[in-house]
C-alpha cells in the first residue's frame, strides 16, 4: 500500500462487460475521476453515491465498496457488514493511516488508497484485489485486510502489529519493533466473524524497509483450520 513509481498498466478491453460493480460513496473529483477510470480499466463498474449508500448498500449488490476514512464511514461500512447481500463486501478507505483504521477494525478495512491519489499507486492498489473484487481467485488466495495483531515471541515479549494479507498458511503485517527472521511466534488477531484467533508461527521474511514481515503458520497447529475455514466463507460468500 506504499507509494510507488509509475507501472506500466494494460488496460481491459473496453468491450468486455463489467463483471462486478464498486460504490464510490460521496467521493469528489478529481478522486471520483481517477478511481472510475482506473476501476473501469480493470473490468468494474462504478456506481456513485451521494448520501444514499447506508440505504442502497441494504438493497443492493456489490462487491466492493471506497468511503473516505471519516466519522460518516462509520455507517457506511455497518451498513454493508450487516447486509445479507455485502456482508463480504471488499472494503477500501481512502485516506488516513493504518493505525487509524484500527478505529474500524471490526468492519474489515481491506485496503486503504492513501491521499493525495495518485494515478499509479490507485493502479498498482486495484490491480492487486482485483482477482477477489471479480471473485477470479486462485488455489491459494491472499486477502487483504487490516486488523490488529498481538504477538508473542519465544522470549516472552509483546509485540503489536497491523496486518497486511492472510492466507490459509501464514500472514505479512507490519510493525515498528524488530522482529528476526526464523523466530518462533504466537499471534492472535479477530477478523470479522472470526472473534479471536491463536496460532503459531514463524517468522520467514521481512523487510526493514517498509517494516514488513511474513509469519508461516505451524502446520502442526490445529487452530490454524478455524482461519482456513474463515477464509473458505469470506471467499464464498
Amino acid at each position: 500500500m506504499d507509494k510507488s513509481p509509475a507501472v506500466a498498466v494494460s488496460p481491459i478491453p473496453t468491450s468486455r462487460k463489467a463483471a462486478a460493480r464498486v460504490a464510490l460513496v460521496d467521493l469528489k473529483n478529481p478522486a471520483l475521476a481517477l478511481l472510475t477510470e482506473c476501476f473501469r480499466q480493470f473490468g468494474v463498474e462504478t456506481k456513485t453515491m451521494n448520501g444514499d449508500a447506508v440505504a442502497r448498500l441494504q438493497k443492493e449488490k456489490f462487491e466492493a465498496c471506497v468511503v473516505k476514512m471519516s466519522p460518516a464511514a462509520q455507517a457506511v461500512m455497518e451498513s454493508a457488514r450487516t447486509s445479507a447481500s455485502n456482508s463480504r463486501i471488499i472494503l477500501f478507505a481512502i485516506g488516513g493511516t493504518a493505525q487509524e483504521a484500527m478505529r474500524y477494525s471490526k468492519y474489515g478495512i481491506n485496503a486503504i488508497f492513501h491521499e493525495p491519489l495518485e494515478r499509479p499507486s490507485v493502479l498498482k492498489l486495484v490491480r492487486a484485489t482485483q482477482p477477489l473484487v471479480l471473485h477470479e481467485l486462485r488455489r491459494y488466495v491472499r486477502i487483504p485486510v487490516i486488523t490488529e495483531i498481538a504477538l508473542t515471541t519465544n522470549d516472552n515479549r509483546k509485540v503489536t502489529a497491523t496486518s497486511i494479507e492472510i492466507s490459509c498458511g501464514g500472514m505479512s503485517m507490519r510493525t515498528t519493533q524488530d522482529i528476526a527472521s526464523g523466530q518462533s511466534v504466537e499471534i492472535s488477531f479477530s477478523l470479522l466473524t472470526l472473534p479471536k484467533a491463536h496460532v503459531r508461527g514463524t517468522v520467514t521474511w521481512k523487510n526493514p524497509g517498509n517494516k514488513a514481515f511474513g509469519i508461516r503458520f505451524d502446520a502442526t497447529d490445529e487452530r490454524r483450520l478455524k482461519i482456513k475455514e474463515w477464509i473458505d466463507a469470506y471467499i464464498e460468500g
